[in-house]
């Protein structure tokens, strides 16, 4: 894998890709470390990218879940659909506005 400063990337991007073997993941690196993957594409861009928007999606669920307190696992049906019947009567008086 091959390592590309932030800075010469943003200069002269296509000179450094040109130096690099097709195929081959590039490192972006900044001040503070690596900050960037450059992964070629091959095959159906479209699969990969979705597989890549899933994989993002469930680190985000993950990330949200660690962060919710664990007192969310103890709201009630009924809580649910009082706040769902408040936001909704909100809605509601504003559109009369």
């Amino acid at each position: 894998m091959r390592q590309i400063s932030l800075r010469e990337f943003r200069t002269r991007g296509n000179k450094a890709l040109q130096s690099v073997p097709s195929g081959e993941t590039i490192l972006l690196s900044g001040q503070d470390g690596p900050t960037f993957f450059l992964v070629p594409v091959m095959g159906d861009v479209a699969a990969e990218d979705r597989e890549l928007r899933r994989a993002m999606a469930k680190a985000s669920l993950r990330n949200a879940w660690k962060a919710a307190p664990s007192s969310a696992n103890e709201i009630t049906d009924a809580e649910i659909e009082q706040e769902i019947d408040s936001v909704r009567t909100s809605r509601a008086r504003r559109k009369q506005k």
